[in-house]
């Protein structure tokens, strides 16, 4: 195959990659906006019903019948909402990642040195980030034990919001931030560290689990943020997943990381005030 015609090739298969990449996104982001959108709705009509049958009752008196235990339905439904919105928030910042192991992979197949198909590494991707949907999950069922949570999957507690603006800062500050973020923002560099490209589908997938895993060191505190914006605000998830790509696609994704830190912190130690 001449230089033109791999470079043809290279060309196609970026498209198809970036518009499978963008096809994958747009639903989970669709299924986002719906089940917010349902979700608002079914809160304001209970809401209504509670202030017309109970019009002498607080608040708290009010939302507190809409928080009910947990089944295996419940359970499901609340992990498949974090697997799908990680999906959403994530496979953006992924792209590069992917689109860089998808040319690779077309050149080493041209030189008849073909390895595991873009697919595998993909999909170990985002086999990481339903693992940490399920711890997620959990974690937000105990916080709804302990009443932490309103109905409508926001921190119920200042203290609390307080305290996770205030760890996720800090964490944006730490060696640990710093060495998982410069993983993810050198696609190439992280595949030649970890073993390089493989032929084996499982080495494909546990190659995209470990770019995953460094994923999920690097943005774990903000995605605990959720539970101070709400697990369902579509502009809260919007920004933190922004901030996500830019802190990842970005020479100053450093600084940036550094200035929001200290936003949460400052944030943070406002509500731990107003809670005293």
């Amino acid at each position: 195959m001449t230089d033109a015609a791999l470079e043809l090739v290279l060309r196609r298969d970026r498209a198809v990659v970036l518009a499978a990449l963008g096809a994958l996104a747009a639903l989970a982001w669709a299924y986002i906006l719906w089940l917010a959108a349902a979700m608002e709705a079914d809160h304001a009509a209970k809401t209504d019903m509670s202030g017309m049958g109970m019009a002498g009752m607080d608040m708290a008196e009010m939302a507190g019948p809409s928080l009910r235990a947990w089944g295996a339905t419940e359970f499901g439904f609340m992990f498949v909402m974090w697997a799908v919105m990680m999906v959403g928030m994530m496979l953006p910042s992924a792209a590069p990642m992917v689109l860089i192991y998808a040319s690779v992979a077309r050149q080493a197949q041209a030189r008849h040195k073909p390895f595991a198909a873009t697919a595998w590494f993909a999909g170990g991707y985002l086999l990481a980030w339903t693992i940490f949907a399920l711890v997620a999950t959990l974690v937000q069922w105990l916080l709804e034990h302990a009443l932490l949570l309103t109905p409508m999957m926001v921190s119920a507690s200042t203290a609390l919001g307080g305290a996770i603006l205030m760890a996720a800062g800090v964490y944006q500050w730490t060696p640990l931030k710093d060495a998982c973020l410069s993983q993810c923002q050198s696609p190439l560099l992280f595949i030649q560290r970890h073993g390089g490209f493989r032929n084996e589908p499982w080495a494909a997938l546990r190659l995209g689990t470990g770019h995953g895993l460094y994923c999920i060191g690097c943005c774990w505190a903000l995605m605990a943020l959720l539970f101070v914006g709400g697990v369902m605000n579509v502009l809260w998830i919007t920004g933190i997943a922004i901030l996500v790509l830019v802190e990842k696609i970005t020479p100053a994704g450093w600084w940036i990381a550094r200035i929001t830190g200290a936003a949460f912190i400052g944030a943070g130690a406002w509500l731990l005030a107003l809670a005293l």
